[in-house]
Order: structure tokens, then C-alpha cells, then sequence
């Protein structure tokens, strides 16, 4: 017997590139390639490029460079999949990609909702649109049928904020995919060592005290420069805080691309550098491991639990401390050597085939 399984528009409607739809489309490869799975990501309108020229499973919908207001309304419908779908071909199971106040599928059919962190509920004042998302998270875990949470960490927050039964509740660790590009880009940043961030710069992301505890250390700032990558530029505050610590602006590097630009990164920094006060999972570690990249980062929330002894660690909210462990692996062959050869060692226990087996699992105990 099939089983339907769709994935809502949801985050292919937000995201162009991005953790979360890598997440899905990963899940979705994966799904359609198991006997007895139909999949179907119901995305009427996206922006998506990872399901724009996919040709394992089925997307319903239209690839728009940009979606406007008006469309954003239609998205926003309720029972949105009920509404679209004939009734012959009406899901088994609804995988909503996002936390919506709205419903995505008639009550009937079996709903999955993943939680991947609670950073609006923790870091209310430092993380985007905090109450609306909070809410709707809120909405979104009370009506699934079952919740995937992304680490160990993150179903302890959410019973803890949402008093949520653990019965209710599976722990599915995410993979990585990224490989290394074919053909090497020549990227204008120079030919000095640098220090790599990667993502967005939100404020509980903690980049300035990235750039605090860089400034700190004279002899950091004569050797690496810092490299970040991202989708958005340097914001006013940020240029305002690097001028204040006297940072020498071309020592510190914006760069956007894709995947392929991202993999050259890797390759050749010389240290990745995660300060978050709080991550539901952090792809970007495995990520920076399999490139033979070493990691420094916090020694909160979830990152311990992906990074585990591959990785140095700071407290995010100590800049010196913060800095110690920079000094400590960019300045030292042997350690920098260490966390290579454990961090090859640390991602053969996570893979984006893991992660689609046990989400499996979850959807035939609601089939």
C-alpha cells in the first residue's frame, strides 16, 4: 500500500537557500527513493532553489523569483492541502516545514511537525519576530499528531516552555550533504589565513563578540583575517562596532554564494568559528568537520551534543575566553591536527540517510 506524503510550502515560500529547506528537500530525496512512498512537496508559489530543478519527487507549484504580498495571503490559507488536493489523492501524511498558526491538512490525516529549536522562547529580546513565531510555534506543536525534535536539547526546552508529553516526541538527528566542488573558485580574499563564520549575523548568533574577543588579541588581528558568510551584508551597527574596536576593514570579509563558494571556505580556513548563545542542531559543524576544517565553538545548548570531543570550546558570553580559544587552535599544529582527525571521526554518526530511516519511522506509526 502507498503512502502520500507531503510537504508544506511553508519554508520553500521563506527560504532560497537555508538550513531548514535543506532539511526537507534532504528528506524528501530520500522518501521518494523508499517502496511504498509517494512524496510531493505542495508549494504553489516558492523560491526555493534546492526543489527548483529536482527531479526526484514531485513539487506542486510555480518557482517565483520573488513572492508577492498577495501571495503570501493565499499561502496563508487554512487547510491549504485539502483545499488543492482531489480527494483521490488527498495525503496520508502532512510534514509541515514551518510553524504556522494555520492549518495545512484536514485533522484526519496524519500531521508531523519538527521542532528545531526554542530560541525565541529562551532569547526572547535577541532573536527576529519572537512573539509572532513563539505563538505560532505554539499552534503548529499543539495540533501534530507527532513532533521531531532536531537534538536532545531542543525536547528538553520544548517540554519545558510548552509542557509538551515526551510520549509525543522523537529525537532525530539531521546530516550533512555538502561536497566539496569540482572546480576550485578563486575567491577575493587574498592570501592571507583567515578565521570563518558562517550564517546569519542575528544578535543571539553573538557575532559581536566575535568581533570583540578577534579585536582582543593583537596577534590574531596581525595574522588572520575574518571571513563571513552569509546572505546579507554588514548591517550599520556592525560597520559602527567594527570602527569603535578599531578593526581594519580589510581584514574583515563579506562573502555570499552558493554551496560551491561555501566549500572553498571551508577548505582553507583556518579555523571555524561558531559563537551562538543557542542552536537547535548547527549543520555548519558537520559541515566545517568534513572539509577538514577544525571547529571552535560554544559550549552551549546543542552544540556539544553534534560536536562532542571534536571541537575546542569557549562560553559564548566570555569574550576572553572566547578568544583563548581561537589562540589555542589556530597557533597550534597539534591541535588544529586533533580536531581535523575527530571531527572525520565525529560525522560518520550523522547522515541525511539516518535522519530519513527514523523520520520514516515516525510517519508509518500515523499511516
Amino acid at each position: 500500500m502507498t503512502m502520500k506524503i507531503v510537504y508544506d510550502h511553508q519554508i520553500f515560500a521563506i527560504q532560497e537557500y537555508g538550513g531548514i529547506s535543506r532539511y526537507f528537500y534532504e528528506l524528501a530525496s530520500r522518501m521518494a527513493g523508499y517502496e511504498g512512498c509517494e512524496v510531493c512537496v505542495h508549494a504553489p508559489l516558492y523560491v526555493n532553489r534546492y526543489i527548483r530543478n529536482n527531479d526526484l519527487f514531485k513539487v506542486m507549484g510555480v518557482y517565483v523569483p520573488r513572492i508577492p504580498r498577495t501571495g503570501r495571503a493565499l499561502l496563508r490559507m487554512n487547510d491549504l492541502c485539502g483545499r488543492l488536493f482531489p480527494p483521490k489523492e488527498m495525503p496520508d501524511i502532512v510534514h509541515e516545514t514551518y510553524h504556522s498558526h494555520y492549518v495545512a491538512a484536514p485533522a484526519k490525516y496524519g500531521t508531523v511537525i519538527t521542532v528545531y529549536d526554542m530560541i525565541h522562547e529562551k532569547y526572547k529580546d535577541l532573536a527576529p519576530a519572537s512573539e509572532s513565531t513563539s505563538r505560532n510555534k505554539a499552534s503548529a506543536v499543539k495540533r501534530a499528531d507527532r513532533i521531531i525534535c532536531i537534538s536532545e536539547n531542543t525536547k528538553k526546552d520544548l517540554i519545558h516552555y510548552f509542557n509538551v508529553n515526551p510520549d509525543k516526541i522523537s529525537v532525530i538527528y539531521l546530516g550533512y550533504s555538502m561536497s566539496r566542488t569540482l572546480s576550485p573558485q578563486k575567491l577575493n580574499i587574498g592570501d592571507a589565513p583567515y578565521i570563518l563564520y558562517v550564517g546569519q549575523r542575528y544578535a543571539y548568533k553573538n557575532f559581536h563578540r566575535l568581533l570583540e574577543a578577534y579585536s582582543s588579541s593583537t596577534r590574531l588581528m596581525k595574522t588572520f583575517k575574518l571571513v563571513c558568510f552569509g546572505s546579507v551584508g554588514f548591517s550599520r551597527d556592525e560597520l559602527s562596532l567594527m570602527g569603535k574596536l578599531n578593526l581594519n576593514p580589510e581584514n574583515i570579509v563579506h562573502l555570499s554564494g552558493s554551496d560551491d563558494v561555501l566549500s572553498v571556505l571551508y577548505s582553507n580556513a583556518a579555523v571555524f568559528v561558531f559563537p551562538s548563545l543557542c542552536e537547535g542542531f548547527g549543520i555548519p559543524l558537520l559541515e566545517s568537520m568534513s572539509f577538514r576544517c577544525p571547529v571552535v565553538c560554544s559550549n552551549t545548548s546543542s552544540l556539544p551534543e553534534v560536536a562532542g570531543d571534536a571541537a575546542e570550546y569557549f562560553d559564548p558570553f566570555n569574550i576572553e575566553d572566547m578568544a583563548r580559544a581561537i589562540d589555542t587552535v589556530v597557533f597550534s599544529t597539534d591541535r588544529r591536527k586533533a580536531l581535523i582527525e575527530r571531527g572525520l571521526q565525529r560525522i560518520n554518526l550523522f547522515s541525511w540517510e539516518k535522519c530519513a530511516e527514523k523520520t520514516l519511522e515516525v510517519y508509518r506509526s500515523l499511516s
